[in-house]
């Protein structure tokens, strides 16, 4: 984990405030260094995905891999590479909702389409085994409309639901590990809110 600079003191409020420009200036050199350090901590928390089988055919961590492998071999760029590996960052955290968490730490860095097909790729996902479980496979329908539905569905189609092989291409999380650090290299930030 990446700690903060040191600093001779810390901010002296309370409440934000009562801050002051000097309070900030504390402040500013461990936020910076906090940004520095994400992709150390994306590519950890990353980790932990291996050997989490839920139940499915493979790991966690290898359908993320084959998810980003497809991406690549399908000739997406980059920032595409990344949102596919990170794209189920969010299951162990936020088991109900995980695409928002791969989303969250994503919206700075990528566009607005690729911000939105994490964000829905859950309820696209859903299409191809929601019926099984008694809810409804076309619940997507509700985003029809959207400029960017077909560009989820396609994500979920050639990606996503094929990356469940225990014989699949999986190129190792070192292949990616480049990529991560560019798209989340601080100073690259797309959106700040």
């Amino acid at each position: 984990m990446t700690t903060a600079p040191e600093t001779p003191h810390r901010a002296t409020f309370h409440r934000m405030a009562e801050s002051t420009r000097e309070d900030w200036m504390i402040i500013a050199p461990h936020h910076a260094q906090l940004c520095a350090g994400l992709a150390d901590r994306t590519l950890a928390h990353l980790r932990l995905l291996d050997g989490d089988y839920g139940g499915f055919p493979v790991d966690r961590l290898t359908h993320s891999l084959q998810t980003a492998t497809l991406a690549l071999r399908g000739g997406r760029g980059e920032d595409y590479v990344v949102a596919a590996l990170l794209h189920d960052i969010g299951d162990t955290l936020a088991p109900n909702n995980h695409p928002e968490i791969g989303a969250a730490i994503l919206r700075p860095y990528v566009s607005e389409e690729l911000h939105w097909i994490l964000q829905h790729h859950g309820i696209f996902q859903g299409y191809y085994f929601w019926h099984h479980i008694g809810m409804d496979r076309n619940a997507r329908e509700k985003f029809r409309d959207h400029r960017w539905f077909d560009a989820c569905a396609e994500f979920c189609e050639l990606y996503d639901q094929q990356a469940f092989d225990p014989k699949g291409e999986t190129l190792p999380l070192s292949e990616f590990e480049p990529m991560v650090r560019r798209i989340l290299k601080p100073g690259t930030a797309i959106v700040t809110s």
